[in-house]
């Protein structure tokens, strides 16, 4: 029996077994197959599948007890699927698998993208200005037609609650922190209490979001600043867009060297063609009809809240032995730092009034 070994000395499938059932329920498919795990996806183990038949995407659970509602690769699946004709861009859907018995955990086969992605918000790899400054244009159209979908023509106004959005997502997350909590840190605690005291009126305001829209989950042509498909769908749900606008904000506000995602702290962007926050979220309320945003500092808080929490949770499943990349059990350390940049944030917000 061939076995892929991932996360885990300890965790293997059967690779003959997952090709004989996607042939049996994939039109089409046809083995044998072969498998190679992609870097980075520390939430949700994902899979490039090459086949007799083509090179497909195999995304799974992580094995082991998972907190409730997270890695729901069923709804990423869901949401795939309704989005395939509208103008946001996602690769294609094949099938969901329930049954854990295939390889342990539930998985869906998707297309594969030959696209590129990029890790760095610098986009050293490019080498001009002007095709920098079309790629980060290019992504604030996708977001924009993320934000504009029609819940009821693509059958997604049940994909979540609507209202209140940040009052639960709070909730949410502050549980899910407290829940994979190693140890106590001040500035989680002190961030935890000011978002508390400054959520938001809720305005109206409800849109299919990404939950987690940066760079590196966004699949550019390799030849072109276009975008063809946005990845990792497992924390979108019915929310408010500026969640999503704030939290790709963060991701720029961030420094170099933070993990995987390195930021533009201290990088003259202009220099470099990409545009200031300032310019970013002015052209996508242009696309959006709408003259500003009111509470930024909060919806920025709350984005660096949110992602350290997401990273203390990567932290507690390595600490148990199943994190999906080998290099989980480093990112707890980022938890504090996370907090500390909200925090100046919120300080620097203060001052200016």
């Amino acid at each position: 029996m061939e076995e892929i070994k991932y996360m885990t000395a300890t965790v293997t499938f059967d690779v003959e077994k997952l090709a004989q059932y996607l042939e049996s329920h994939v039109e089409g498919f046809a083995g044998p197959i072969s498998l190679t795990k992609f870097p980075g996806g520390q939430s949700n183990p994902t899979f490039k599948v090459t086949a007799k038949s083509g090179v497909y995407v195999v995304r799974s659970q992580p094995p082991g007890k998972l907190l409730k509602s997270a890695h729901a690769v069923d709804r990423e699946f869901q949401v795939l699927d309704a989005l395939k004709d509208t103008d946001v861009p996602v690769a294609q859907v094949y099938h969901l698998c329930t049954d854990t018995n295939v390889i342990g955990s539930m998985f869906y086969l998707m297309e594969y993208c030959d696209g590129a992605v990029y890790w760095s918000a610098s986009l050293p790899e490019i080498s001009t200005d002007a095709y920098r400054g079309q790629l980060y244009d290019a992504m604030n159209k996708a977001l924009v037609a993320l934000h504009r979908v029609d819940l009821d023509a693509v059958d997604l106004r049940s994909y979540g609650k609507a209202g209140n959005y940040f009052e639960r997502q709070f909730g949410r997350w502050t549980s899910q922190y407290r829940a994979t909590e190693l140890q106590t840190i001040d500035a989680m605690d002190s961030l935890i209490l000011w978002l508390e005291s400054h959520l938001p009126v809720d305005d109206g305001r409800v849109c299919l979001v990404h939950g987690d829209f940066r760079l590196d989950n966004i699949m550019f042509k390799k030849d072109k600043p276009e975008v063809i498909a946005v990845l990792d769908w497992e924390l979108s749900t019915l929310g408010h867009p500026f969640s999503d606008l704030a939290y790709q904000c963060m991701q720029l506000r961030m420094p170099q060297g933070l993990g995987s995602i390195d930021g533009l702290q201290g990088i003259d962007r202009a220099s470099l063609g990409i545009p200031s926050e300032q310019e970013y979220v002015a052209d996508y309320c242009q696309r959006m009809g709408i003259t500003q945003i009111d509470n930024w500092t909060f919806y920025l808080a709350f984005s660096f809240f949110k992602l350290a929490a997401i990273v203390q949770g990567v932290a507690k499943r390595a600490s148990q032995g199943n994190a999906s990349n080998e290099h989980a059990n480093k990112v707890g350390a980022f938890v504090e730092p996370l907090a500390k940049m909200a925090l100046s944030i919120i300080a620097d917000a203060d001052d200016e009034k």
